[in-house]
Order: C-alpha cells, then structure tokens, then sequence
C-alpha cells in the first residue's frame, strides 16, 4: 500500500486529464471513492498517474440520442479530477484504489488516440466563494444541514457519522460537495451541483433537491465500494 500527502495546489495541474469515465458515477472535490481497476486500459491510466503526478479526472458517459462511437462515447462537460491516495497491486495483476476529489474541471478538446486511455484538454473551475457576511453563509449551512438529516436513514450510524463530519472545519462548499455526493440523487441534479462553481448556488440547489427528494427512500450513507 502506497500513501502519499493529499494536499493539492491548482498549478499542479498541467491542463491534460486522463479519463476515466463510469457509468452513473458523478465524483465530487473533498470526498473519496475506492476503485477496483482490472482493465488494462485503466491500469494504464493508473499506472501514467503514478509515474508523474497522480491525478485521474472521473467523468460521467453522457446521455446522447441516436448511435455513438462505442470506442469514444460523448462525455459529460464537467468532471472531478482526483489525486491517487492509496493504491495497492493485487496478486492478479489489478489494483485498489483510493481517490480524493480535488477540484472541478471543465473538458475541452479531445487529444489524438496516441494511449489505451483517453485524454482531454482541461481547465480548472475554482469554487466562488460568497461575498456577504459570515451569518448568511451560516443560515445557508443550517439550511443544507436541516434538510441533509431529513434524508439520513433513522440509524445511530448514520446520525454519528454526520456529527463527526459537523465536528470538523468544513466550508459550506466542501459540506455541500460531501452531501451532494453522498446522498442518493438523480444523476441530472448531481450533474448541476457538479456544474456549479458558485457556493452560494450549489448550496442552495442541492437545498431544493434534498428537499424533492426527502420523502424517498435513502441509500446507505456513506456510499458504497465501487467497481470500474
């Protein structure tokens, strides 16, 4: 097993994300996802994060009418690029993975089919922090939270988990990318969370959709493992 330091500057970033993309996955900067990786052309991608800067953007396929190119099916514009935790090799030759969000991008060009993986052209989209005072950014946080633990399933767990989460130093928008990726919404609102740089927006988008969704059944929190 492999650690190294998650902090993570924007000029580390030199404007090509290597992409891996998954079906219904929309990641999100301040959370972590554990990945199995067995395709050799992802163990590839691994494998070039590893030996220069460790950064992999998680895109979502995006639904298209009418037939696509199966090797090269469309994107969605948004994506979440991460830095390489933890990684382990398996005895067969696979790897497990663990990934931090860092920051949302924007993909632009696709370059030439030189690699087994794909890689776009990007640009980093900086959070917008909100401009009025601190006791507005706290009546949005309250707001986010009241509607946050509507979701939650009525378990110990979950509620200590949230507490645990509430007991450290977290920004509204780091909160409202944490929620956003662990509660169990629509990929099109997760897609506009994902899409919006403004805090101040995002928060209160995700509000509106906690809310039409809180009488629904939730998933586990947090989420669970998942599977390339």
């Amino acid at each position: 097993m492999a650690d190294e330091p998650l902090a993570f500057e924007s000029g580390q970033f030199q404007g090509l994300a290597r992409v891996f993309p998954l079906p219904g996955l929309v990641m999100f900067p301040h959370v972590m996802q554990a990945l199995h990786i067995f395709e050799p052309r992802y163990k590839a991608l691994l494998e070039d994060a590893l030996a220069s800067d460790r950064l992999i953007t998680m895109a979502t396929y995006a639904q298209v009418p009418g037939e696509v190119d199966p090797t090269r099916p469309p994107l969605e514009p948004i994506a979440c690029l991460c830095r390489v935790a933890t990684h382990q090799r398996t005895a067969e030759g696979t790897y497990n993975v663990l990934l931090l969000g860092v920051r949302r991008l924007r993909l632009g060009n696709e370059m030439p089919a030189v690699r087994p993986f794909r890689v776009f052209e990007a640009e980093i989209l900086e959070d917008e922090e909100p401009d009025y005072p601190e006791e507005a950014s706290a009546t949005l946080q309250h707001d986010l939270l009241a509607a946050f633990r509507r979701t939650l399933p009525d378990i110990p767990q979950a509620q200590e988990q949230l507490d645990q989460l509430l007991g450290s130093d977290v920004s509204l928008g780091m909160l409202a990318d944490i929620v956003a990726y662990s509660i169990d919404l629509e990929p099109r609102w997760k897609l506009l969370l994902l899409a919006e740089p403004s805090v101040v927006r995002r928060t209160r988008l995700l509000v509106e959709a906690l809310v039409a969704r809180s009488r629904r059944q939730p998933r586990p929190f947090p989420p669970p493992f998942s599977r390339n």
